[in-house]
């Protein structure tokens, strides 16, 4: 599949039998891999034992639905805020931020607004790790770039500049790359 990451956010009628889910009662949650992506399914868990699915889920968790909240009109944020710089950075499907993008989703679920719900890894050897958003219910599939540990600070770095506004994404990405290069230099010598 050539998507690293996407999100999908979660329903609010059942995928089986499209009765709206009820606020805070259970719902069981999925994703089904299809060549262009991922296919999210939320729905009654009575619906989901009874379903006739010729397909095993590529992850598949219990959760409890909550409800949309309105919310009052705030005035704009001039910086962002991580979970919204996630998102941007996910929708730009750019493979030069997966390091970025991994370590804003780790920082979410430290602050537990995201949890991860489960991970694969794929025959090609990288990981899938799958994520959903405590409030709203949002799924996220992020890759798994196997950071090693002397990277890291690098990477937080470019977080911490991204949030603060000191840096924009095309300086960050112009960065990732030049790091890349540096690094595949070094090994060739």
């Amino acid at each position: 599949m050539s998507q690293e990451w996407n999100i999908k956010s979660r329903a609010h009628v059942c995928s089986f039998c499209q009765k709206p889910l009820v606020d805070r009662a259970p719902v069981v949650s999925a994703l089904k891999e299809t060549p262009s992506g991922y296919e999210r399914f939320d729905c009654h868990p009575e619906c989901w034992k009874a379903a006739e699915r010729d397909w095993t889920p590529f992850s598949q968790w219990d959760g409890v639905y909550f409800a949309p909240v309105r919310e009052e009109k705030k005035e704009p944020l001039k910086k962002e805020d991580a979970g919204e710089l996630l998102r941007k950075l996910m929708t730009l499907d750019d493979p030069a931020m997966k390091n970025v993008i991994y370590v804003l989703t780790v920082m979410l679920e430290r602050a537990k607004i995201l949890v991860e719900r489960d991970s694969k890894e794929l025959e090609d050897g990288t990981i899938r790790r799958v994520y959903e958003d405590r409030k709203n219910g949002d799924t996220f599939v992020i890759l798994d770039p196997r950071l090693r540990l002397e990277n890291i600070g690098g990477v937080q770095q470019q977080v911490v500049a991204l949030l603060s506004g000191t840096k924009t994404l095309g300086e960050i990405a112009q960065d990732e790359q030049e790091g890349q290069n540096a690094e595949a230099e070094s090994a060739a010598t």
